[in-house]
């Protein structure tokens, strides 16, 4: 009787122990969320999709960020759509906009043909910023702060191990989860496409030189860049699609990393003004130096937007597995090779304010 007895108190005494446990555990995860020094906060969190939905699923959740700019919304929109409408697996957006853009995102996602994604919204503080990015007084509105949500990934998805980033301007037409189960070697803390792979052909500037090394990014006039003793012909990458271990770059503090050479550019202008023109890759190309892995080059089949006419064939538009219109060319804009292929994935704006910019959008910013 006594044997059973203590038995039954020892039970007792686990499952209280348990239970506090969970609390504690609840109560830690509220306080991640909550307070983040970047001011990165959480909106929504759209909660797990109807039973039967996630029977037809997998388990195996992958965190996909994607930004939403308001000018760009419809970009995003679509690229998510074509995302889940090609895979089985628990895919949750982490869709990173700022707070004059949460109400018609919201309204947006709350279209019938969008109802069953799985998302969280996050605001940007572009204060984030400050000291970092260099503002031209006369173009203010160049500075576009949501180019470089994708520095801060691990505060993004801060209890994921891994994620993928994805600019708005893609199209996905296979499943993400091969992209995602993309290989890195050990200590890569991400994997990009290469510029100068078999299969994304080369863009050539004119007067310049070629846009896919890496003195198409830098100044390798300024001594801080030729310290580096990077090669100038070195391939660079395109990191409009990122797939990140985030343990690794916690690790490598990889963000405090472009943080610094994004500072060192404001007082010291090192990247190139003569070609590519980007201030968001060369932060990365240099951090990133011989330190990372590579995506299929079927996974961001790119400069889709680099001219209004077609550069691949119909056969091969089909057969790549991410669409990538970067460049100046949207397929939202006037003019942009394969529009008809992004149109299929995009879901009307309920407020009619995208559909305006489309019809008299000339050009976007190219990434």
């Amino acid at each position: 009787v006594n044997i059973s007895i203590l038995i039954v108190a020892v039970v007792i005494f686990l499952l209280v122990l348990h239970h506090n446990f969970l609390g504690l555990s609840d109560f830690l995860k509220r306080e991640l969320t909550d307070s983040n020094p970047l001011g990165l906060q959480p909106i929504d969190f759209i909660p797990a999709v109807p039973q039967r939905l996630t029977d037809e699923r997998n388990d195996k959740e992958i965190s996909v960020v994607i930004a939403a700019s308001d000018e760009r919304l419809g970009g995003a929109i679509a690229a998510m759509n074509s995302i889940y409408h090609h895979t089985r697996s628990n895919v949750v957006f982490h869709i990173v906009t700022l707070n004059d853009t949460v109400d018609h995102l919201r309204l947006w996602l709350s279209n019938s043909a969008l109802k069953n994604l799985k998302y969280r919204i996050l605001d940007f503080d572009p204060r984030v910023l400050e000291g970092k990015v260099e503002v031209d007084p006369q173009k203010t509105d160049t500075l576009k702060p949501l180019t470089f949500a994708r520095f801060y990934l691990p505060s993004l998805v801060p209890h994921a191990e891994k994620a993928i980033y994805v600019d708005d301007d893609v199209i996905v037409q296979d499943d993400i989860l091969e992209l995602y189960n993309t290989p890195l070697k050990l200590g890569h803390a991400a994997a990009f496409s290469d510029d100068c792979d078999s299969i994304t052909n080369k863009v050539a500037v004119r007067g310049a030189g070629n846009q896919y090394n890496y003195i198409g990014f830098l100044d390798y006039k300024k001594e801080t860049i030729r310290k580096l003793a990077m090669k100038a012909n070195t391939c660079s990458f395109n990191p409009g699609v990122i797939v990140a271990n985030l343990t690794e770059w916690k690790l490598q503090n990889i963000t405090k990393q472009l943080e610094k050479w994004m500072a060192l550019n404001v007082v010291e202008q090192l990247y190139s003004r003569t070609l590519a023109g980007s201030i968001t890759t060369p932060p990365l190309l240099i951090v990133f130096y011989k330190q990372h892995s590579s995506i299929d080059p079927m996974w961001n089949v790119r400069h889709l937007g680099s001219s209004a006419g077609k550069r691949y064939s119909p056969q091969f538009v089909k057969a790549a597995k991410l669409l990538h219109w970067n460049g100046h060319f949207k397929p939202w804009g006037r003019t942009a090779s394969y529009a008809e292929v992004w149109e299929k994935w995009y879901v009307p704006d309920p407020t009619g304010k995208f559909s305006l910019i489309r019809r008299h959008s000339e050009a976007y910013e190219a990434k």
